[in-house]
């Protein structure tokens, strides 16, 4: 019932928004891949629920494979690999401290990890309404609230003054998807992040920068486009200006993985043309790229020069690149408008 309903959601959306007609679709070659990766990437969960990149980033890790297993329909009472997604919710929500932040912490880059967990847990709350998941939900939301500074953008550690546009999107994500799950998150914030990520467009290429007045980049670009689409910000000029952007710098191998998560369901929402091209560019570069080993398919780091993503492969890319791929799917309410 949960499946036909939100297909009936979906189908509801893309058809009465014509903006929003998506005409892409998994088909059998792709799907194949996706059930190799799932597979792959619940042979990887620990005993404990958890994911972790080499023994790195458990908590970041476990919220980028959840995503992957709820972008294809899995929860944790429905789906092949339900059992793998209620553990690994288990594992945040144990996780998750008094004060709000997560145990154990990646200390030099914190709010990422924050960031991607607590959207992971708001969507699986959404769709569930599990009454353990809410309690510890609103202290993460807290958190990420009270970490905004004076700019109304975020950075790396909650206390920290300055920010970036790459952690900022991680946190109005989600808080969009806390906000659509029925917890309550301030306009005033939302207003003073759209603020923020509209400084970071750049006018002269119609990207969007690391920060106010620095150089446009692709993953920043899809950063930028879909903060403020989350934020309701459909119709911003800026947004048709950067997925023109993004549809210019598709090649741009830097920060790749990184750059079409948001890119995906940026381009996804505007839809149409847009996202039906896009859809079948990324398709054939993830099926080209993607290994098969037996019975599993993975991705490692090869399309993507950024270097800090390198020492999460193989299970991180292959998150990503999983959810990217599972999109028409249409199972994930955050990524409709």
């Amino acid at each position: 019932m949960r499946r036909l309903a939100i297909f009936l959601f979906a189908f509801f959306l893309t058809t009465a928004l014509p903006a929003q007609t998506n005409n892409a679709v998994v088909d059998p070659e792709v799907e194949e891949v996706i059930r190799g990766s799932l597979k792959y990437l619940a042979s990887q969960q620990a005993p404990n629920g958890s994911w972790s990149a080499n023994g790195s980033c458990p908590i970041a890790m476990t919220g980028y494979v959840l995503m992957s297993f709820l972008a294809t329909g899995n929860l944790p009472n429905e789906g092949a690999y339900s059992r793998n997604v209620a553990n690994g919710v288990l594992y945040l929500l144990d996780a998750v401290q008094s004060n709000g932040m997560f145990e154990p912490r990646h200390d030099s880059k914190y709010m990422y990890g924050h960031g991607i967990a607590t959207i992971a847990l708001a969507e699986v709350y959404g769709q569930t309404k599990a009454e353990n998941i809410r309690p510890k939900l609103e202290k993460l939301v807290k958190l990420i609230l009270t970490s905004q500074n004076k700019h109304g953008g975020w950075r790396y550690r909650p206390e920290s003054t300055d920010d970036d546009i790459s952690v900022t999107v991680l946190q109005l994500v989600a808080l969009r998807a806390a906000k659509n799950a029925g917890l309550d998150v301030p306009r005033e914030s939302l207003e003073k992040a759209v603020e923020y990520v509209r400084s970071c467009h750049n006018q002269a290429t119609g990207g969007f920068s690391y920060g106010p007045h620095g150089l446009p980049g692709f993953a920043r670009t899809a950063a930028g486009i879909y903060s403020l689409q989350v934020c309701g910000q459909y119709d911003d000029p800026f947004v048709k200006s950067g997925s023109d952007y993004l549809l210019k710098h598709s090649e741009d191998k830097e920060w790749f993985a990184y750059g079409h998560f948001y890119a995906g369901p940026a381009l996804y929402i505007i839809g149409g043309k847009t996202w039906d091209e896009w859809y079948a560019h990324i398709r054939g570069i993830l099926l080209k790229h993607a290994q098969h080993k037996g019975r599993f398919v993975i991705w490692d780091a090869e399309l993507d020069k950024g270097q800090g993503t390198a020492g999460l492969a193989p299970l991180y890319h292959t998150a990503v690149y999983t959810t990217i791929l599972a999109l028409p799917y249409h199972y994930m309410p955050l990524y409709q408008r």
